[in-house]
């Protein structure tokens, strides 16, 4: 029995292909148009999870450092935050296939 450790040799498109507009009423825009929508969400994920690393430092600054419940606290409701816009953001390809195909 063989086992590969290393990745397929893929382009880019197999990682970012989730999140890349080409689905629902984004299929007829043009390729620039597709490219910064594309952009957009990148950032906005790439913010989402940057907001729960945030959250998650400052809820363990809070608990053990400070001794600040309320920091603590804080620091969860901003890991929930973050990791359900990453989840949004990922799932709008379902959503709006379900949205655009229910329309039509």
């Amino acid at each position: 029995m063989v086992v590969y450790l290393s990745a397929n040799k893929n382009d880019i498109s197999s990682i970012i292909g989730g999140i890349a507009p080409n689905w629902g009423p984004f299929a007829g825009l043009g390729a620039e148009a597709r490219t910064m929508v594309e952009v957009v969400m990148a950032v906005s994920i790439l913010g989402c999870l940057a907001i729960a690393i945030w959250g998650a430092a400052k809820q363990r600054i809070g608990a053990t450092a400070l001794r600040d419940t309320f920091s603590a606290e804080q620091g969860k409701g901003l890991i929930i935050a973050g990791l359900t816009g990453v989840f949004i953001i990922g799932s709008l390809e379902t959503l709006f296939t379900i949205v655009y195909g229910m329309a039509i």
